[in-house]
């Protein structure tokens, strides 16, 4: 018996060796602070919860239709509606068992064997594990300060050839926490279509994103590219990682190949989570998600003042998310190093850049402020300490 390649070959998920340690040093009894989790400490709102026990009373749970309840996809569609300005047929949504699942569906239904996808680097690691499952090469666009980190034209067109098949764009991004500016989104996500290929856009931290002007909701690139595949989750914005539902917006023409793509991969949601999830939309939920991003803005202005305070520079200031993405190259470390010494000698985790590219990988940390404001002035204090013991 033998192992597949791909099963050989696949990169693990390096951060989770510091989740690991930092679980046995809690069971040796020290008190680590997380600031390494891309998981909100809010939890779901209230009245989801309480969907959830309703959902629970004993009625059956049959399966749902693999693109998911059609209630929910209605509820997502009039989100996209008010929130966003932007009209999306139910008909062209799918719920999916996560954002993960929304991915792996989308990248198996747009790759083919020795097709491109260009992606930032950095970016979310997973997604080059998906693309390359399937065949694809992942053609990683080493991205700069003035690009905020981020995909723009003249970086696409450099590295566009004859077997390009998508871009793969988040914004905001995890690790960085930047945005794509709108009307570069907009001219580069024209550049592509012009081109005949898929613009695969990641918007789970959309609704974390500052406002615009006046205080606007974040525009979907849906307003200006109503053709591009959208990924987005309830995660995030509505505090419900372990829920494990996301959705994801596809062209018209997409939907037949990817529903028969879930029903096989994974038949469909959870069908509670799906019913408790119709409970986010509604206006005592949403008041709640805002007052949450409100409240994560703010844990944002605490960690940067205390980064700089601590002297350790974040080249990019984040405009959504929960990520902060700092330079760690003063110290003398690499970011694999200052990560373990400060998980060993601080109890503070956090995630070295290795993860999610090469190019600022052994120089740069990604800290999640997604933990409480105690957590937060915990961690930094103990990070001051730390970093004035590595200093002369």
């Amino acid at each position: 018996m033998k192992l597949s390649h791909r099963a050989q070959t696949v990169e693990p998920f390096h951060a989770m060796a510091f989740g690991q340690r930092a679980a046995a040093l809690e069971a040796e009894g020290k008190r680590v602070v997380k600031l390494s989790l891309g998981e909100p400490d809010f939890g779901a709102p209230p009245q989801v919860r309480e969907a959830m026990r309703e959902a629970m009373d004993g009625r059956p749970l049959p399966y749902t239709v693999a693109l998911g309840l059609p209630a929910l996809r209605e509820a997502i569609s009039e989100f996209y509606r008010i929130r966003h300005g932007v009209e999306v047929d139910p008909a062209r949504i799918l719920v999916t068992s996560g954002a993960s699942a929304a991915l792996l569906v989308v990248v198996a239904a747009t790759t083919d064997p020795g097709d491109d996808v260009i992606m930032a680097d950095p970016s979310y690691p997973c997604n080059r594990q998906l693309v390359e499952s399937f065949g694809g090469r992942v053609v990683g666009v080493p991205t700069s300060i003035e690009s905020r980190y981020q995909l723009d034209v003249p970086s696409v067109e450099a590295v566009w050839g004859e077997r390009t098949a998508s871009i793969m764009i988040a914004t905001p991004s995890n690790p960085t926490g930047t945005s794509v500016p709108f009307e570069e989104l907009a001219t580069l996500c024209a550049f592509v279509r012009e081109r005949g290929a898929w613009r695969i856009v990641d918007e789970i931290y959309l609704n974390l994103s500052d406002p615009g002007e006046g205080g606007t909701p974040p525009r979907s690139v849906l307003n200006v590219d109503p053709e591009a595949i959208v990924v987005n989750s309830f995660s995030k914005y509505f505090g419900m990682t372990g829920w494990r539902l996301g959705w994801a917006v596809l062209p018209e023409a997409l939907v037949p190949a990817v529903e028969k793509l879930a029903t096989n991969y994974f038949l469909s949601a959870s069908a509670p989570a799906q019913l408790a999830a119709l409970a986010a939309f509604t206006p005592e939920s949403l008041s709640i998600c805002e007052e949450r991003r409100v409240e994560l803005a703010d844990r944002r202005d605490l960690v940067l003042e205390g980064l700089k305070r601590i002297g350790l520079p974040v080249p990019v200031l984040p405009d959504g998310a929960f990520y902060v993405y700092f330079d760690v190259s003063r110290t003398g470390l690499s970011s694999w190093d200052f990560c373990g010494r400060a998980l060993e000698e601080a109890q503070v985790a956090l995630t070295p850049g290795r993860d999610f590219g090469a190019h600022t990988g052994e120089s740069h940390v990604r800290l999640s402020y997604a933990a409480s404001r105690t957590e937060l002035v915990e961690g930094l204090r103990r990070l001051e300490s730390f970093v004035e013991g590595l200093l002369p």
